[in-house]
C-alpha cells in the first residue's frame, strides 16, 4: 500500500471515529443520562407557561395549576376554583368560560383526605358577555358532608373513567384582617403587547399611587416588554398568570361582534378579572380592575392610600368606588421631545406625560369607569362595574379623582381645539422620571 493510501486511510478512521461519538453523544443526551428517551429533547412550555404545568397529587391524578383546563366531551374551560365562604352551603366556585348554546350536565369529584368523593353541580353564566358564543360561568359544586378539608376537584361530563385533571382549591382560609397587600392591582388582558414605555411608565405610576401587587393575565407580547415583565417579576412586584386563551378559542379583539368576529369577547377579558377577585380576595384589602393604558388618579391626595380612608369617611365601607373615565388623546403631543432622559430615547411605546389633553365628558351621558372596592364584597364583576355584589356602587366626584386613559380619540366629533388641558401627571414627574429611567437602563438589551 502507498503512503498515500495509507494517509488516506488513517484520515477515514478519524471521520468514523468521530461519527460514532457525536451518535453516543446524541443518545446521551436524548436519554438524558438516565435511560428515558427524550428526556432532555421535550417541547417547550406553551406561551405563557412558566414550568411543568402538571404534576400527581395526593388521589393520583394529574393537578394543573394554570388556566386553562377543557372539560372532555364539552366546549367548557376551567379557569381556577376557589373555596366560597360567604354562602350558606360549603361551596366550590370554578371560574370557567363556557359555549353559551351548550347544556352540559356536570360533575364534581373532589380530592379529600387522599380519598375521591363526587357530587352534582350547577352553573351560571354571567349575563355580560356582548352577545358572543362563549360567556363567563360559575360552576358551583356542593362540598360533600364528609369531606371537611377538599384539597383539589375535576370537574367533568358524563361517566367517570381514567384519570381527570384535578384543579387546587385556593383560598381554604377566610381572613377579614392583616392583608399582605392594600392594593392589587387586576390587568386583564396582554396580547401582542409592545408598548414598553406606557407599562413602565404605568406600573411605576401604580406604586407611587400605593399598590404592592399588579397581577397580569398575559397572553403574548414581544421580547422587550418580557424583559420588563421578567424584572418586575423578580423585584416581586408583578404576577403573571398565563393565559393561553388563544390556543382554544377564536378571540374577538374587541367588544362587539359586528365590528371584531370572534367567539369570546376582548380574549375572555371578563373571565379573568372575575380570576383575579377571586385570586387575591383573601390577600389583599383592595382590588384595582384597570388596564395598561388606564390609571384612577386622585387630584386632591397623591396616592389611593390617601384617597380611600377618605371616600369611606364619606361614602361608607361597603361600597365600590367607581372613578369615570377620561380618555386623554395620545396623537396630541403637550411637551417637547427633548424633555426625555436619554434612557428615553429609542424605547417603544407611549409617553404618558407627553399626553395632558383630554376629550369633555358629556354631563348628561353615560360615562364609562373602572372600580376600586373590596374583593370580599364581589361574586361577579365585569368590564365596567360589578355584576353581583354585597355593596352598592357610587360614583366618585371627578374633582376628587378621574381615571386617565391614554389612547386614540373616541370622540370624533371634537377637534382638538376643544380639548382640556390636564397637566395632573406632571405632578409625579419628579419621582416618575427617574424611576422609570433606572427600569429602562435595567431592562435594556445594551
Amino acid at each position: 500500500m502507498s503512503p498515500t493510501s495509507n494517509h488516506g486511510l488513517k484520515h477515514m478512521c478519524k471521520l468514523v471515529g468521530a461519527s460514532v461519538l457525536t451518535f453516543l453523544l446524541f443518545c446521551f443526551l436524548c436519554l438524558g443520562g438516565d435511560g428515558q428517551l427524550g428526556a432532555r429533547l421535550a417541547p417547550p412550555y406553551p406561551s405563557g407557561r412558566t414550568g411543568p404545568p402538571r404534576a400527581k397529587t395526593p388521589c393520583g391524578h394529574l393537578e394543573v395549576t394554570n388556566p386553562l383546563v377543557h372539560v372532555s366531551d364539552s366546549r367548557t374551560y376551567l379557569v381556577s376554583s376557589y373555596m366560597e365562604h360567604r354562602l350558606e352551603h360549603s361551596l366550590i366556585r370554578t371560574i370557567a368560560i363556557v359555549k353559551r348554546e351548550e347544556k352540559p350536565s356536570y360533575s364534581c369529584m373532589f380530592c379529600c383526605d387522599e380519598e375521591l368523593q363526587n357530587s352534582s353541580a350547577r352553573y351560571e353564566i354571567h349575563s355580560d358577555h356582548f352577545g358572543f358564543d362563549y360567556g363567563t360561568a360559575d360552576i358551583l359544586c356542593s362540598v360533600p358532608e364528609n369531606c371537611s378539608m377538599p384539597s383539589h376537584i375535576a370537574i367533568y361530563t358524563g361517566p367517570l373513567r381514567g384519570q381527570k385533571p384535578v384543579l387546587p382549591i385556593r383560598n381554604q382560609q377566610e381572613r377579614q384582617e392583616s392583608f399582605p397587600y392594600q392594593f392589587t392591582v387586576c390587568i386583564s388582558v396582554m396580547y401582542d403587547y409592545t408598548n414598553v414605555m406606557q407599562l413602565v411608565q404605568t406600573l411605576e405610576m401604580f406604586r407611587l399611587l400605593g399598590a404592592q401587587h399588579v397581577a397580569i393575565y398575559k397572553s403574548s407580547c414581544n421580547a422587550a416588554t418580557q424583559r420588563v415583565l421578567d424584572y418586575y417579576v423578580q423585584a416581586g412586584f408583578v404576577e403573571i398568570i398565563p393565559w393561553p386563551i388563544t390556543e382554544y378559542i377564536n378571540m374577538s379583539r374587541g367588544w362587539q361582534h359586528s365590528v371584531s368576529p370572534g367567539d369570546l369577547h376582548y380574549f375572555g377579558q371578563i373571565a379573568a378579572l372575575n380570576d383575579c377577585v377571586y385570586r387575591f380576595m383573601y390577600q389583599t384589602q383592595y382590588v384595582v380592575l384597570s388596564d395598561l393604558d388606564e390609571i384612577i388618579v386622585p387630584l386632591t391626595v397623591d396616592t389611593w392610600t390617601e384617597l380611600l380612608p377618605l371616600l369611606e369617611q364619606r361614602y361608607g365601607r361597603h361600597v365600590s368606588f367607581e372613578f369615570e373615565n377620561h380618555v386623554f388623546r395620545n396623537t396630541v403631543s403637550g411637551r417637547n421631545a427633548a424633555q426625555r432622559p436619554t434612557e428615553w430615547l429609542g424605547v417603544a411605546g407611549v409617553d404618558i406625560l407627553d399626553h395632558v389633553w383630554r376629550e369633555p365628558n358629556n354631563p348628561n351621558a353615560f360615562n364609562n369607569f373602572k372600580v376600586i372596592v373590596n374583593p370580599r364584597m364581589v361574586y361577579r364583576t365585569t368590564v365596567h362595574g360589578l355584576l353581583w355584589a354585597d355593596s352598592e356602587g357610587v360614583r366618585v366626584d371627578r374633582d376628587v379623582a378621574r381615571m386617565y386613559h391614554i389612547k386614540p380619540e373616541v370622540t370624533d366629533d371634537v377637534t382638538d381645539d376643544k380639548l382640556i388641558q390636564d397637566e395632573r401627571l406632571w405632578d409625579y414627574a419628579p419621582r416618575l422620571v427617574p424611576a422609570v429611567s433606572d427600569v429602562l437602563k435595567k431592562t435594556s438589551p445594551r
